[in-house]
């Protein structure tokens, strides 16, 4: 099915995608073909990319796998689960928890598709916890000529070909690990001080920890701990419990939040801030995030603490967390455990990039990657600096894709051609 293309935006609507056609092929011979006989190509996975990584540009061909076969085919015994790269995280939770297994992770929205995700680097927290695409074994790929590859661990170019930028090839199926499944609750607090914050401790204090500001004074409003109920009891001495449900974003509502309160539940109703069944919101935000090595948290969050009168205009709220290193070369979290901070802007974009620029000045000293789907200025050249191996995702996407079909503009910004 071909689209007019101006009607086809992000979930925040700051981004109107300007290919020249878009298709949702439903076949995997439909997708080959389409890929084989386009000039460029780039995939859009559930739109919750705050910038132009998914957009083609006027003459290419901008493509959603949604309509394709939603597969997700369980294996109980090698405790894995192969998916369809359009299916999103709320329907592979529900069916792995039904086979009695269970993602090590998963991010605060259920509802971002797993191919997209893992793509541009998504994750959740936990000092233990990797990003999403820690999970992956297999990656299977549509490339220029329509040729099916897949790419596995220990395979050559693996740890260049999950966390991709979409520059590889269109991925239509990835394969993940699993665990036996298991069963989270949440503890939430309030009022903790930046003054004299001990960030490993209170990091791990739980499977999952996310700590939440507005920066309209120091410390956190909320602290958010996710406990499986297989480890120890949550002790968290730094801050009092909260009496109330609550969201991330001061003044909202807490309907469509997980359940709190320490009342146990699956995994997958649990380790997401936000129910499944429930629009998280209506999208009118913008998104920043930022990831540094852990041992810098402290001061890092000082360092933002001194320009919080700027952030704290334009802000709706903003989360810290924690991720394992990574192995993938274009991870954030790539060779270091690190701290995310995450911003949720207002939507306007005038008054939210000076302050986006403000932030990354402020950090800078820390050698911070942005999330490759979010709003940051962070010049081509200095970003480029702080990947080790771009020069080996760059050899990798040149094998896969010699003539640059997926490179786009973001892409060719990244790689330096």
């Amino acid at each position: 099915m071909t689209e007019p293309v101006p009607t086809v935006a992000n979930w925040a609507r700051n981004i109107t995608y300007t290919a020249r056609e878009f298709h949702r092929p439903d076949t995997p011979d439909a997708l080959r073909a389409l890929v084989a006989g386009s000039a460029k190509v780039r995939v859009l996975g559930s739109g919750h990319s705050f910038n132009r990584i998914a957009d083609p540009g006027a003459d290419g061909v901008l493509v959603s796998t949604a309509a394709l076969p939603p597969l997700i085919d369980v294996d109980g015994a090698a405790r894995t689960v192969r998916v369809a790269g359009g299916v999103r995280y709320a329907e592979l939770a529900r069916t792995v928890h039904a086979h009695g297994l269970a993602l090590p992770n998963m991010a605060s929205l259920p509802h971002i598709s797993v191919a997209g995700s893992v793509a541009t680097g998504t994750h959740g927290s936990g000092v233990g916890n990797g990003p999403l695409a820690a999970a992956v074994r297999e990656v299977e790929l549509v490339t220029a000529d329509g040729s099916a590859v897949s790419i596995g661990r220990g395979h050559e170019g693996f740890d260049g070909a999950v966390t991709s930028l979409g520059a590889l090839g269109v991925v239509t199926a990835l394969t993940l690990d699993l665990e036996p499944s298991y069963k989270v609750e949440q503890h939430l607090f309030t009022g903790l001080p930046l003054a004299g914050l001990d960030f490993e401790a209170v990091a791990a204090s739980g499977y999952s920890v996310s700590l939440f500001t507005d920066w309209r004074k120091p410390g956190f409003g909320q602290v958010w701990v996710k406990r499986r109920t297989d480890q120890a009891p949550v002790d968290f001495p730094w801050a009092a419990p909260a009496t109330e449900a609550l969201h991330p974003v001061p003044g909202m509502p807490a309907a469509n939040c997980t359940q709190q309160f320490g009342v146990p539940g699956p995994w997958h109703e649990r380790l997401p801030h936000f129910r499944a069944e429930f629009t998280p919101s209506s999208g009118a935000e913008l998104q920043s995030e930022y990831l540094l090595p852990r041992p810098a948290a402290v001061d890092a969050l000082c360092a933002l603490d001194a320009v919080r009168s700027a952030v704290a205009g334009v802000l709706q709220t903003c989360e810290v967390r924690t991720v394992a290193a990574d192995r993938q070369w274009l991870g954030m979290s790539h060779g270091r455990d690190s701290v995310a901070l995450h911003f949720t802007w207002t939507e306007d974009v005038a008054a939210v990039l000076p302050v986006v620029r403000r932030v990354e000045e402020a950090l800078d000293a820390f050698g911070p990657r942005p999330h490759w789907g979010k709003v940051f200025t962070t010049p081509p050249p200095v970003l480029r600096g702080r990947y080790p191996r771009l020069a080996d995702f760059r050899a990798l996407a040149h094998t896969l894709d010699p003539t640059g079909k997926f490179a786009n503009a973001f892409v060719r910004d990244v790689l330096g051609n």
